[in-house]
């Protein structure tokens, strides 16, 4: 059968340390740029703006590199630095790169049609998220009149492990690879009802691959549901998944099943590339 922390930072995973060494000992790895973009990731909603000795407390960053990176990120029309405060924040041309993402992207060209559809014909918002270590990201969200957070949007990472997405995701990859990102993870109850522990997450991930889809409800915030199936390519590997999220005050857990499963299974396998 198929199924698939670190200390954080300002909001910010750590790269674990096997990670950081197999950086390290790779020749061909072009640190400056590795730390430019990690000064660009400092940047986020619980820290907007930042200083210089901010941007030093980074890893690996002193306050010599940090004013050689911010300087460089200014001129190239990355960071804006105030003048009289001092302090960067982005600018919009740091949107380039989503943008051209979502330009460029090949499930997104496939995947559209089907989206839209799906919206229209549930009335539900419907999202596409790809896997990105042990979180999911949106990278294609259409809204419903019933959304409830309007702070989700394309870009935003929440845990594979307590979303419908990453459960039907992780679902998808052997067992052992699959329980290898859970142990991974920060594993914590975002709310009363999010599943958490790694036995019950096992028992998740098997019940997820034999029906098919996932289903998560008031997992990371009361009040929401959602339920996913995952996307493969052409390995029968996930490369994404598409999930609807409604609200429980309008749907019973039942229902969210009994209206929405079949709707996912069967977009998710016409974006599917087997």
């Amino acid at each position: 059968m198929t199924m698939s922390e670190t200390p954080q930072r300002r909001g910010k995973v750590a790269p674990p340390l096997g990670e950081r060494s197999s950086r390290k000992d790779d020749a061909l790895m072009v640190n400056s740029v590795e730390k430019a973009f990690r000064v660009l990731s400092a940047f986020g909603r619980q820290h907007q703006t930042l200083n210089l000795s901010q941007v030093a407390s980074e890893p690996g960053m002193d306050v010599s590199a940090a004013q050689r990176f911010t300087h460089t990120l200014t001129r190239l029309g990355y960071l804006h630095k105030d003048a009289q405060t001092k302090r960067f924040e982005l600018t919009a041309k740091t949107l380039d790169l989503g943008y051209h993402f979502v330009r460029s992207s090949r499930l997104l060209d496939r995947a559209m049609p089907y989206l839209m559809h799906l919206s229209k014909e549930t009335e539900e918002t419907v999202n596409l998220t790809v896997r990105d270590g042990t979180e999911i990201i949106f990278v294609s969200r259409f809204l419903s009149r019933h959304v409830l957070n309007t702070d989700v949007i394309i870009g935003t990472r929440m845990p594979a492990y307590a979303t419908a997405p990453g459960i039907a995701m992780l679902s998808r990859l052997p067992e052992e690879e699959a329980l290898a990102i859970i142990d991974a993870s920060d594993l914590k109850a975002h709310t009363p009802s999010t599943t958490w522990q790694r036995d019950a997450l096992r028992e998740k991930l098997r019940q997820s691959a034999a029906q098919g889809y996932a289903t998560a409800f008031e997992e990371v915030y009361i009040g929401d549901a959602s339920i996913a199936a995952p996307i493969v390519d052409h390995h029968g590997r996930p490369e994404a998944a598409v999930n609807i999220a409604t609200s429980t005050s309008r749907f019973s857990h039942a229902e969210v099943i009994s209206r929405f499963s079949s709707l996912v299974i069967a977009t998710a396998h016409a974006i599917s590339r087997v």
